[in-house]
């Protein structure tokens, strides 16, 4: 396994695959570089362009370092772009997506393009202390070891059926997910933060082509996010993906990114 060490010291563990512009794969929660249909989209990628997925630090194969910080999340990117040749475009899926915007503010040119897919903000106030809850009952949950619970919180409050929980609970895959559990605190408390809606004057900073993406049959909010991000975002296109939920299939996202990475 190919591996870059932050500048903190933490190990990141990466794949690279394919020819062509380079394009760093930021994964939401939960999320590692083997997850779901990853290998299908590199696959789908790689003829024209240079895919490199990475395990953020606290999952898979890489390392964690505390204290937290979104700085060191950047700072881990910025190792991965240069094991790419010092520049790439940056593609993230849901909070992904949140720390791809962060990103692409911190390390200016070596970002040449930035695309998100339904990244989770929400302006909606009367959900806020819906959110706080979460974050105070995620929060201690972590704090004493009951990584497993905050997993089911989370898949709880993204609207999966106890039942489902229950089930996937038993599943010999959840040890996996209790694994990589504690990374929620990365992505709700320090990324998402205490009020989860759209940065809009960071994002109106954002100066390199920007493609904006939501799936026509997700969650309304995930659409009007998707919306406001691409009306702030100097130059921004939006593009709705017919058909797909948060959790857009490889055929129909790849060709998508791929001509919005190499026009």
């Amino acid at each position: 396994m190919p591996e870059v060490t932050s500048p903190d010291g933490t190990r990141i563990v990466y794949d690279k695959q394919g020819t062509g512009p380079a394009l760093v794969v930021v994964d939401g929660a939960l999320t590692v570089r083997k997850s779901e249909n990853k290998a299908e989209l590199i696959d789908l990628l790689a003829p024209r362009l240079t895919v490199l997925t990475y395990d953020r630090r606290g999952r898979g194969d890489s390392g964690d370092t505390p204290p937290y910080s979104v700085a060191r999340e950047i700072e881990d990117i910025a190792a991965v772009i240069g094991e790419a040749g010092g520049s790439a475009a940056l593609y993230g899926h849901s909070s992904g997506g949140c720390l791809a915007l962060e990103a692409a503010l911190a390390l200016g040119n070596q970002v040449t393009r930035l695309a998100m897919y339904e990244a989770p903000y929400d302006d909606d106030p009367t959900l806020a202390p819906i959110w706080h809850e979460y974050l105070s009952e995620m929060m201690s949950a972590l704090d004493e070891g009951r990584s497993g619970d905050a997993a089911a919180l989370f898949m709880a409050f993204v609207g999966m059926p106890a039942e489902q929980i229950d089930s996937m609970r038993k599943a010999p895959f959840w040890a996996g997910i209790e694994a990589t559990a504690p990374s929620l605190a990365y992505d709700h408390a320090g990324l998402m933060g205490p009020d989860r809606s759209v940065p809009v004057e960071r994002a109106r900073q954002i100066a390199m082509p920007t493609l904006v993406m939501h799936g026509g049959d997700g969650a309304p909010f995930m659409a009007r996010t998707a919306v406001t991000l691409a009306k702030v975002i100097p130059g921004a296109e939006l593009r709705t993906i017919p058909g797909e939920d948060h959790n857009v299939s490889a055929q129909a996202l790849a060709p998508v990114l791929e001509k919005f990475v190499a026009p």
